[in-house]
């Protein structure tokens, strides 16, 4: 059995953890390798080495750091598919869904190409008689990011390749369940030479997250989780002095309207809810419709459900994968017999799903809830799984209420409707951080914050420029005067 090793220092190490912890094919059930929770030596280790090249790395011009992330690109170009194919496996998601992710890593790096641009300062001349005054940005030495499961290789380039550009030093400690992606990204990053301890990768669980959070040699953390977790990191940093960046868990809401165009609604209904098997924070698992197109919109997305064909994603003709594990699956089954207990109607169940030829992969086919209230249990809490809810409310103003009042969650929101005037009015008062007009999965692009508000984000900075810079940087004022 394979066991998978930290990369600190430039060297790939084997852990003396005592504890190891299976990483299982979700579609399989089969065991790839092991991870190991490592020893708080291995984690000083790590920290250290990221300190001690921090001296040397800011020193680096700007430009120069640049050239390493332009052969990382290119190393993650020509290996672009092997990366997709082992978030399949481990993640359990689609082939398509992990080129996707992929693609998004890519451009996060192609993004950090303009960090010597956006890292310069500013100057005033002649502020008062003789004097100018300017700021530079100087980077600020270690920081740490904690990743989830669901986006292996995607999330931790939210931040990375930002981090380093800016003349900092990264340690990723990646989430214990889907560890492969990463591990093969940094064989990459190893052959791409960065200095010894520029960018280092720890193996382990959430001891191991909270002792990176203590290390007093680290100056902040960069982390997507749940929001229980984001609130506990939050906390910590806090209490220890640390910058960061904490990004939670959502329960997002869709409004169909009666002039949208059903057909472009239903698809974008049916990606965002059943996507990544639900288990992504911009999956709108409440679709609330307005008016009389109710009928007509249950109707045509149970049809476009049930053509959903269920395996394992590197199968071509699949089009959903499994949940991430049985403990998840039980989890999610669980919220689907709340909601019968609650009262909604399970027009749709999932939870009898089966693939022949994977008789130990945790598969679940799409649940759809009719008569749900935005009260019940499974329209407020995050079910992180295939289910999705119909809510049917009479007008824009209720619909923008609900979402206001009973979401406190306020990740992402999404409107289907041809009126400029409803778009703009959903846009300017619905209290969430990610908008979508016509699109349901509110995905921004590099150049854009992953933003969230309420209890899906706690911190000032969101990933992603341009807020990365902010957090990756401390500004310095310089005022001169020469006679």
């Amino acid at each position: 059995m394979e066991r998978i090793k930290n990369y600190i220092d430039g060297k790939w190490i084997e852990s003396e953890a005592d504890e190891f912890l299976n990483i299982e094919n979700p579609s399989t059930g089969k065991i790839l390798a092991e991870v190991p929770i490592s020893t708080k030596e291995e984690i000083d280790f790590a920290v250290l080495s990221a300190k001690n090249a921090f001296s040397k790395w800011k020193e680096l011009p700007v430009t120069e750091r640049i050239r390493y992330l332009f052969r990382l690109k290119i190393l993650l170009e020509q290996h672009f598919d092997e990366i997709a194919k082992i978030t399949t496996m481990e993640n359990g998601k689609t082939l398509k869904e992990s080129k996707g992710d992929t693609k998004r890593l890519l451009e996060n790096v192609d993004a950090s190409f303009g960090i010597p641009s956006l890292i310069q300062g500013n100057i005033l001349q002649n502020i008062a008689n003789g004097i100018d005054e300017y700021f530079i940005r100087e980077p600020l030495g270690v920081f740490v990011n904690i990743s989830p499961f669901n986006f292996p290789g995607m999330i931790p380039f939210w931040f990375l390749p930002y981090a380093v550009a800016c003349g900092n030093t990264f340690i990723v400690k990646q989430s214990s369940v889907t560890p492969l992606t990463m591990t093969r990204i940094f064989e990459l990053i190893d052959e791409s030479d960065f200095p010894d301890g520029v960018l280092n990768l720890v193996q382990g669980d959430r001891k191991i997250g909270d002792y990176l959070i203590e290390h007093p040699d680290v100056r902040g953390v960069c982390s997507v989780t749940s929001t229980p977790v984001a609130q506990h990191i939050h906390e910590k940093c806090g209490k220890h002095g640390k910058r960061m960046i904490c990004q939670g868990s959502a329960k997002n809401f869709s409004i169909i309207m009666e002039d949208a165009t059903l057909p472009k609604a239903v698809d974008g209904s049916i990606s965002s809810s059943f996507g990544n098997a639900g288990e992504r924070c911009l999956a709108n698992a409440n679709i609330i419709v307005v008016g009389n197109i109710y009928d007509k919109f249950l109707k045509m997305i149970l049809k476009a459900a049930s053509e959903i064909k269920v395996g394992y994603g590197l199968e071509p003709d699949v089009t959903m994968g499994p949940v991430i594990s049985e403990k998840a699956k039980i989890r999610i089954e669980g919220y689907i017999q709340t909601g019968i207990d609650e009262g909604a109607e399970l027009v749709m169940d999932g939870r009898n799903t089966k693939v022949e030829k994977y008789p130990l992969g945790h598969y679940l086919g799409p649940s759809i809830f009719t008569n749900a209230k935005p009260e019940m249990k499974i329209a407020k809490e995050e079910i992180f799984g295939p289910v999705m809810n119909i809510i049917r409310v009479e007008t824009l103003e209720e619909a923008i209420k609900m979402i206001n009042n009973q979401n406190e969650l306020g990740n992402a929101s999404s409107i289907y409707t041809s009126s400029g005037k409803s778009a703009q009015k959903f846009a300017r008062e619905v209290d969430c951080g990610n908008i979508g007009i016509n699109i349901g999965v509110v995905g921004p692009i590099a150049l854009f914050p992953f933003c969230g508000k309420k209890k899906s984000f706690f911190g000032t900075s969101h990933g992603q420029l341009p807020d990365v810079l902010e957090f990756f940087t401390d500004k310095k004022v310089v005022i001169t005067r020469w006679w």
